[in-house]
């Protein structure tokens, strides 16, 4: 079983003081892949710098949006030339958040406007985070639907009737540990009527632990859960979700399996 954890956070001093032994369990897991994702320009490059040392991880680069009051105008600046790494596959993780602090909604939508135009230029797919944001996200995405090579919904927490309309769009969903918790009613709801062709699986490590990990630092071997319970509420085997996954995500993020 080849499984694909389509983000984590291996720049985490958490799992990076111990990366070694953290890619040796997910190894033994039937992890093959990872995508380390950027938050900033330090995690950004420490993504890339990651993915340069081991084969089997791949590097986002962005300005998260809850990043987005410390940017600086010449962030922008070293993200374009960031991304023409060879081991960066997309823009990401990019979008908005509304959670903690809706104040500067107006500078969010615009870096995560300039991102999406950027990665146009490069011919990038994006990562999107999306929290308490559902409606503005999707009328961003809509409205630029033209200048995306592709687009993952990381993490996905909102409806499935939203997630209807983001697949009509072309776009993946990504679901990680919170689909294995007990009382996570909607996202089980989107594990079983999203078609299989776009999902995606993650852990963004090192949080959200998924069950029966709960409450303890998540890595990258526990996709493994992700994708067992998954496969549960389908009524189907976890080989065949971990086979489509990893497809789906070979295929959105352009890597050659």
């Amino acid at each position: 079983m080849i499984l694909f954890d389509s983000h984590a956070h291996l720049d985490d001093e958490a799992l990076y003081s111990q990366i070694e032994d953290v890619l040796s369990r997910a190894k033994e897991a039937g992890v093959q892949y990872i995508v380390t994702i950027g938050q900033d320009i330090a995690t950004s490059k420490k993504a890339i710098e990651i993915a340069h040392r081991y084969p089997n991880v791949y590097a986002t680069i962005g300005i998260h949006p809850n990043e987005v009051k410390k940017a600086q105008p010449s962030d922008l600046i070293e993200l374009t030339k960031l991304i023409q790494d060879e081991k960066v596959v997309a823009v990401g993780e990019i979008g908005l958040d509304y959670h903690w602090d809706d104040s500067n909604k107006e500078a969010q939508k615009a870096y995560f406007i300039t991102q999406i135009e950027m990665a146009y230029k490069y011919n990038k797919v994006i990562n999107i985070h999306a929290r308490d944001a559902a409606q503005d996200t999707f009328e961003i995405l809509k409205s630029h639907k033209d200048k995306l090579k592709g687009c993952i919904l990381h993490s996905y927490s909102f409806s499935k009737e939203m997630a209807k309309e983001f697949i009509k769009l072309g776009f993946y969903i990504s679901l990680g540990g919170p689909v294995t918790f007990k009382n996570a009613k909607e996202p089980k709801i989107v594990a079983t009527t999203i078609p299989l062709d776009k999902l995606l699986i993650e852990t963004d490590s090192p949080c959200l632990a998924p069950e029966p990990k709960r409450g303890t630092l998540n890595e990258p071997a526990n996709v493994r859960y992700v994708c067992e319970c998954i496969a549960n509420l389908r009524g189907i085997s976890s080989e065949d979700v971990a086979e489509a996954t990893t497809k789906n995500a070979l295929k959105v993020y352009g890597i050659k399996g």
